[in-house]
């Protein structure tokens, strides 16, 4: 019999080299945990929608759990048109143009794989979500981080872009409002960035899946700007706005020959999106709009009383304009962000995400999610300001 070690032998060398997901480190930590306040992962605390379920059980209940089309149900993506139409000032063919997957993961999974040949270069702004780089890396694309940095507010900007291009970069990979920055591009700002991807030929694919979530301005889809919808693939999803993580129901709008490539792979995986999830969504959208607005307005008192709170006590952090997530520097406290996450759980029995997992430009600040109750989160700023007290740098 081989052993353990022997086994480990198959595995292929690009997934011996993917790194555990360090946002899912600091939470399996945080599960034996006790008495601790969770800021680490980014999961709404609502229950999805009442309707939402109901519309689930009764369609059990009628025995709807056959296959949909593999693109996902025709009503659920024209309701999607419509939306985005309504919304975004972007109108998609809903029987060409819009497939739905199993979450927005599986949407940017495809949306690489899909437009990627090994050695293509993937431009990604630094920090980002922790996904973006080891799926790139599994397909044979080669990651390039693009500096989005603190002084510009985590902005993309066309010098740091311009700086970052070579002869073989093909993917602007971007997801703003952004995880774990908060930040938001306004139209000014996507003007010159979608110039440069059309001047180097560029296909962008934009996760949009914070897009209902901006605070004083509405979300601006590079995709809607000037000569950009051809080149663009939106992925999103129904789990942050909506309150549906687990139910993983998400879409990609784009191209129909790019949304025809992401269909062959998905159609040869995961064959279509869970059914009863999708009638869910499809609910969501018809019956779910203003409890997602309740809920964004929920998430902005949290926004603003939790960064004033971080601010007060020696944690600098910008006012994140989108999503749900602080990035407070802690350079102050002269310790590495994986360090002060470590003691803060430890000793404040605080769970927050340290920022070097999300690659560089990273490091010296921390994630904290306020997608959880004001009175957890003025915990979490009380245990949070009696470690800054007392802490010293080791």
């Amino acid at each position: 019999m081989l052993s353990e070690e022997g086994t480990g032998r198959f595995l292929s060398s690009r997934v011996r080299d993917i790194r555990p997901s360090g946002i899912r480190a600091f939470f399996d930590l945080n599960v034996a945990g006790g008495d601790t306040i969770a800021l680490g992962v980014g999961e709404p605390d609502f229950v999805t929608l009442e309707k939402v379920r109901e519309a689930c059980i009764r369609a059990l209940r009628e025995g709807q759990t056959k296959y949909t089309s593999n693109a996902g149900l025709m009503e659920l993506r024209e309701e999607l048109s419509a939306y985005f139409s309504g919304n975004f000032a972007l109108s998609y063919d809903p029987g060409q143009e819009i497939i739905v997957t199993v979450g927005s993961s599986e949407a940017v999974d495809l949306a690489l794989r899909a437009v990627i040949d090994p050695g293509d270069e993937v431009l990604i702004p630094a920090p980002s979500y922790i996904a973006y780089e080891p799926i790139t890396h599994l397909h044979g694309g080669k990651i390039v981080e693009v500096a989005a940095t603190a002084e510009e507010r985590f902005k993309l900007t066309p010098q740091a872009l311009q700086a970052a291009i070579t002869p073989h970069s093909k993917v602007l990979m971007i997801n703003y409002p952004c995880n774990p920055t908060g930040t938001v591009m306004t139209e000014q700002d996507w003007l010159p960035i979608a110039e440069l991807v059309i001047k180097h030929n560029l296909v962008v694919i934009s996760d949009e899946v914070y897009a209902e979530l901006t605070y004083g301005r509405k979300h601006v889809s590079i995709a809607s700007l000037p000569g950009m919808k051809e080149r663009t693939i939106v992925v999103s999803g129904f789990s942050k706005a909506f309150a549906m993580t687990g139910w993983r129901v998400g879409y990609a709008c784009g191209p129909r020959e790019l949304i025809a490539g992401m269909l062959k792979i998905h159609q040869y995986t995961a064959m279509c999106a869970p059914t009863i999830a999708q009638i869910a969504a499809l609910e969501s959208l018809r019956h779910g709009l203003a409890a997602k607005d309740e809920m964004m307005a929920s998430y902005n008192k949290r926004r603003k009383l939790f960064v004033a709170g971080l601010n007060a006590i020696g944690l600098a952090c910008h006012e994140p304009e989108g999503a749900f997530y602080a990035f407070p520097s802690i350079a102050s406290t002269g310790i590495s962000s994986e360090r002060f996450a470590l003691r803060l759980l430890e000793e404040a029995k605080v769970a927050v995400v340290p920022g070097h997992v999300f690659g560089s430009g990273g490091e010296g600040f921390i994630r904290c999610s306020y997608a959880t109750s004001l009175v957890d989160l003025e915990k979490a700023l009380e245990r949070m300001g009696r470690f800054m007290q007392v802490m010293q740098p080791v």
